[in-house]
């Protein structure tokens, strides 16, 4: 029973990994497509790999809430992952405040020289709940 058990889930494992390779080689052939991609395709890869890469995360992290995995897995793999872990999550964070900077400046720049769209300006108030004014 035990040796069955260990077949199925090293087969679940390499499913996983083909799976992810399957991916992987997707992504870089999609890659060299988008030097010429319009806005439109660039906002959907990039909708695209956020889904992924949070799979990925919560598959990751349900890896390491099982007691069979972490019970078993050598302290050396544990490191390895937290530190990979770490330095995504440092150029995630990076990320995320340059282009957040980034935006707030240019769209300051638009509304001093009066280039936001009004409709859209007036959405977004609503969604806030501030009323609007066209």
């Amino acid at each position: 029973m035990e040796g069955q058990f260990a077949r199925s889930f090293v087969a679940n494992l390499e499913h996983w990994v083909e799976a992810q390779k399957l991916v992987l080689s997707s992504v870089r052939k999609v890659e060299e497509q988008l030097k010429d991609a319009d806005r439109l395709e660039l906002i959907l890869a990039t909708r695209m790999a956020f889904r992924h890469m949070i799979r990925t995360l919560e598959a990751f992290d349900k890896w390491l809430q099982d007691p069979f995995i972490i019970g078993h897995m050598p302290r050396e793999m544990l490191e390895e992952v937290q530190k990979k872990a770490w330095e995504l999550l440092k150029q995630l964070l990076e990320l995320d405040i340059s282009h957040t900077t980034q935006f707030k400046d240019y769209m300051l720049k638009l509304a001093r020289e009066g280039k936001l769209n009004p409709l859209l300006a007036a959405q977004r108030r609503e969604e806030r709940g501030t009323p609007g004014v066209f």
